[in-house]
């Protein structure tokens, strides 16, 4: 099992700068989450034993935000190196950035405000208000792997 802070250093690191791509912490914390859903939908184990808190703005991993809260809205520096992921957890990643990765972080935001994890772990709270509630993993995983689903069928 990885850590948070090793899915995030991949994120920051597979960016493609040369194209004048960048990633700030609000992007980052929900690329981080969309790993860890997508891991337990379809790899049925989590990339990470962090739980994930449903903040105001979207789901939240404490060491992430402790390690880049410093850089507010601005852009993330790059890694110092890329962590390493066994192949299975590798091609997840890509698959997330590729999937999320050309969205922007309000967008990002505004898509896990509008599904189940984060509605449920917030409960009755107001959208801007407070909150510490812990995204269960269990609903992670079945609200991702009904949505696979559904595409599947779809297509």
């Amino acid at each position: 099992m990885y850590t948070a802070l090793q899915v995030a250093d991949w994120f920051r690191g597979a960016v493609d700068r040369s194209a004048g791509d960048a990633i700030t912490h609000l992007k980052l914390q929900k690329l981080v989450y969309y790993a860890q859903a997508w891991s337990l939908a379809l790899l049925g184990r989590p990339l990470f034993g962090e739980d994930l808190r449903a903040w105001a703005h979207g789901p939240v991993a404490l060491s992430v935000w402790h390690a880049f809260k410093e850089h507010g809205w601005e852009a993330l520096p790059p890694p110092d190196e890329m962590p390493d992921f066994d192949d299975e957890a590798a091609e997840l990643l890509r698959d997330v950035l590729r999937s999320y990765g050309e969205h922007s972080a309000k967008k990002l935001e505004d898509l896990t405000h509008s599904e189940e994890p984060w509605l449920r772990a917030r409960g009755n709270l107001p959208p801007e208000a407070s909150s510490s509630g812990v995204i269960p993993k269990e609903h992670m995983k079945r609200f991702y792997q009904r949505l696979y689903e559904d595409v599947d069928v779809e297509e």
